[in-house]
């Protein structure tokens, strides 16, 4: 009896596809919720034409255009200006999951399994029943392939509707075009304006436009014109071998000799080590690779633990720079203050990364609210599961009221007007899941994402520091400059004399730099001398501007001159020490009242000079 059901049992027992497991667990990819669908599936064509153009040296410039189909579908188009895909090869990258160029190589790139923009392609077709359409060239002496496809769950090929060469007025590039079931959001945080958005901060070199539903277009333009240094690939580091991927080599190497086997197929084995690990594993540097029996292999990956190898090369990655961190930052983000790291690289199982991030604080941020964390992996943004990543531990495990951040009970996600941006760029960054929403929490990720983290968050306290002390000068100056006057008023009355100007009497008792203008003379030209004088007990270096619209004669000392809508300023760059006093003098020609707007200063707080208004600038870096 037992073996007749044995082989009922038998009969039933088949294989399945990887199409057809994900088209039975599409939330495992990221298709979970309607306005999730939306974002996933314009993520992954995203990425795509990203990678397509660093590949390519291509300054990416990537149009993104959702429009409603009906009620429950919208059509998702997506186009870039990359170097197109050859004609045989559209149906399988687009119609084939597990189908990619980058899975058996160690570098960063944002998609490495292929499942990315196919899985997107399956999901169009399973909830819209139509085909995904492509478009794509290879250069404009080339034609433009056009291609309708879906993809066969059970054998996981693609199935071709339609196939022609179309007119394509774009020279090089790939377009596709999918209808699918989902919802547009806006004004969330988990939105394809969001995920854009954030896309552009570590993606500085490219150009998105995005054309919403209703029509509205918005776009987030380059800020550079320097691409990402192009990421090489490099072979496996000891550290990070298991055994049976260690058996598995031995056993597949077309190499003859040990020696040979341990140079050629892992990074950072030269001769003097290859010898030091075949005599620590007591084994013969000219035997066969493939004879090695399991304990022997087994010796030799105790040996990659004993001796010491230097850590894997790391040309294998392209961090974006603190440089283009913060003008990213800069671009999307109205703010008082930014501070942006990189830090050295580091490892993880054999894998290298570098953590880098930057701080955005004040402004139009909300000040009540839970601080705002940007995660991103690769120079992709992570828009889900933010509570089960490494970034978000290693964030909420530090204590933040050390760096004057408000952080209610002490742990967990602080408060405050403040983003934090973290991107963790390696060969091998580690998800939690398929969807690749979140980084596993590996300790030497956590360690190095809190170091980078503390690292600008000292920068921040340094500016809040720096802000309340100048508040409380501005205060002080403020009381004294509305008791002042009128001491001077009742003494002035009470003796009979004139009122003095009280300016360098404020700037005295503050510490601050006096700039003090009187205008002489009368006829047709007045002199103009500007009186400038550190009270202070530091040396100070700023830029003085003096806007005219008078005809000027001379300066002692000449100054620079720009000239705008008729009116000149004339800009002085001033160093003043302790106590020193210096003298500007100009003429000009004018036989009336000459009127003048307040003296500027460029590069000194307003807090920290009277008589002047200090520049405003945006945001100030500080490292």
């Amino acid at each position: 009896m037992a073996n007749l059901i044995a082989e009922e049992l038998a009969k039933k027992q088949k294989a399945i596809s990887v199409a057809e497991f994900f088209e039975k667990n599409k939330q495992i990819l990221g298709f979970d919720s309607a306005p999730r669908c939306l974002i996933t599936c314009v993520k992954e064509a995203v990425d795509n034409a990203l990678d397509a153009c660093e590949d390519a040296g291509i300054l990416p410039d990537i149009l993104v255009q959702i429009e409603k189909a009906d009620r429950n579908n919208y059509r998702v188009i997506v186009e870039d200006n990359g170097p197109g895909i050859v004609k045989a090869q559209i149906p399988r990258i687009f119609g084939k999951l597990l189908y990619g160029s980058r899975f058996h190589e160690l570098r960063q790139s944002r998609g490495q399994q292929g499942i990315g923009i196919s899985a997107a392609v399956l999901y169009s077709q399973l909830t819209s029943g139509k085909p995904t359409k492509i478009t794509s060239r290879i250069g404009k002496d080339q034609p433009a392939h056009y291609y309708e496809l879906i993809i066969n769950t059970k054998t996981n090929e693609p199935e071709i509707v339609a196939e022609n060469v179309v007119e394509w007025d774009i020279p090089h590039g790939t377009r596709s075009e999918m209808e699918l079931e989902g919802a547009y959001v806006k004004g969330r945080r988990q939105s394809v304006y969001e995920y854009l958005k954030d896309t552009a901060i570590v993606n500085p070199h490219a150009r998105i436009t995005l054309i919403e539903p209703d029509g509205n277009e918005e776009m987030f333009e380059r800020v550079t014109d320097q691409a990402p240094l192009k990421a090489d690939a490099i072979r496996p580091h000891p550290e990070g071998t298991e055994l049976g991927t260690l058996i598995k080599m031995l056993r597949y190497t077309d190499r003859y000799k040990l020696m040979s086997f341990l140079m050629n197929e892992f990074a950072r084995i030269g001769r003097k080590t290859a010898e030091d690990l075949c005599k620590v594993a007591n084994l013969d540097l000219e035997a066969n690779p493939n004879d090695l029996s399991r304990d022997q292999a087994l010796r030799l990956l105790e040996a990659f633990k004993t001796v010491k190898i230097t850590a894997p090369p790391t040309d294998c990655l392209s961090p974006i720079g603190k440089d283009l961190i913060y003008k990213g930052l800069e671009k999307e983000y109205n703010v008082d203050f930014i501070t942006t790291t990189t830090r050295p690289p580091a490892v993880h199982s054999g894998n290298p990364f570098v953590v880098e991030a930057g701080i955005a604080y004040g402004g139009s941020l909300p000040k009540e609210d839970k601080i705002t964390i940007l995660r991103f992996a690769n120079r992709v943004p992570l828009l889900y599961q933010q509570g089960g990543c490494a970034i978000t531990h290693a964030i909420e495990r530090m204590n933040w009221r050390q760096y004057d951040v408000d952080q209610p009970g002490g742990s967990g996600v602080p408060v405050g007007p403040l983003v934090v941006s973290i991107h963790v760029a390696s060969t091998k960054v580690p998800f939690t899941s398929e969807s690749k929403d979140a980084i596993a929490d590996i300790p030497e990720i956590i360690d190095e994402v809190e170091l980078t983290v503390r690292h600008i968050a000292r920068d921040l306290r340094n500016y809040l520091s720096r802000q309340k002390l100048l508040e409380k000068r501005k205060e002080k100056e403020e009381i004294i400059k509305k008791v002042l006057p009128k001491m001077v008023t009742k003494v002035s009355s009470i003796l009979g004399k004139e009122e003095p100007d009280i300016m360098p009497i404020v700037a005295n008792i503050m510490g601050n730099v006096l700039v003090q203008r009187k205008i002489t003379g009368d006829n047709d030209q007045r002199e103009v001398t500007i009186r400038l004088k550190n009270f202070g007990e530091h040396a100070r270096t700023f830029k003085l501007h003096e806007l005219s619209k008078y005809e000027l004669v001379k300066a002692d000392p000449t100054a620079k001159i720009v000239e705008m809508d008729g009116d000149a300023t004339q800009i002085w760059k001033i160093s003043l020490k302790p106590e020193e006093e210096r003298m500007l003098q100009y003429s000009i020609k004018h036989d009336g009242d000459p009127e003048f707007p307040m003296p500027v200063v460029e590069d000194i707080d307003d807090e920290l000079v009277t008589g002047a208004r200090a520049l405003e600038l945006e945001g100030v870096e500080e490292e």
